[in-house]
């Protein structure tokens, strides 16, 4: 019970909160990371991948570690730097947040592999809508009406051009997955696999 007392003042301590908020944060990436890629993992692996049940558990295991793993240190490096920048130039400025960010991205999520493209590709397409938003929020640019169709149509034009005559350049999930919807649905021999199975 005194382990447990000790434990819960060295917590609360005032003094220690910005290391713990590190630890803290390491949890909280390992956490987020497995609660996202999990379902996802489990539902892609057993959607689209072949080969035993055990290859696909340890696909599975594989990217939901990956994916928490690179979360954890990502949000360990960035409030680290974060810290030690407001330490040394005694407050948070602005550029701060992006040179944390910055050195977190090329130390974690360089690597170019299945898990950090995903990763890299989802926050990409919504910093570009941040920063579109961005210049309407600052009065750089007067707000477009009906943007959000055009942009749509803008999107699904490209990605289906790129699919038909350079597919080889999206990445594979993307080509897997249009394979299945445009591709696969032209083939069909029988009742059965116009109906029920794909092949």
């Amino acid at each position: 019970m005194a382990i447990i007392s000790t434990l819960q003042e060295f917590v609360l301590d005032p003094q220690n909160h910005e290391f713990l908020s590190i630890v803290k944060g390491f949890r909280n990436g390992l956490v987020y990371g497995t609660k996202i890629r999990f379902p996802h993992a489990l539902v892609m692996t057993f959607l689209f991948r072949s080969g035993s049940l055990q290859d696909k558990a340890k696909a599975i295991f594989k990217a939901t570690k990956a994916h928490a793993r690179n979360l954890a240190f990502f949000v360990t490096i960035y409030k680290t730097i974060m810290f030690l920048q407001q330490r040394l130039q005694g407050k948070e400025h602005n550029h701060h947040s992006f040179v944390a960010g910055l050195i977190g991205g090329y130390f974690v999520f360089g690597d170019n592999n299945n898990v950090n493209n995903q990763i890299v590709l989802y926050l990409f397409s919504r910093i570009l809508i941040g920063l579109a938003k961005l210049m309407v929020k600052r009065q750089v640019v007067e707000e477009p009406q009906h943007t959000f169709p055009v942009f749509a149509a803008v999107v699904w034009g490209i990605v289906m051009w790129l699919f038909r005559h350079d597919r080889d350049t999206l990445q594979p999930s993307l080509q897997a997955s249009m394979q299945y919807l445009y591709l696969d649905s032209n083939k069909w021999n029988s009742l059965k696999n116009f109906l029920w199975h794909n092949k």
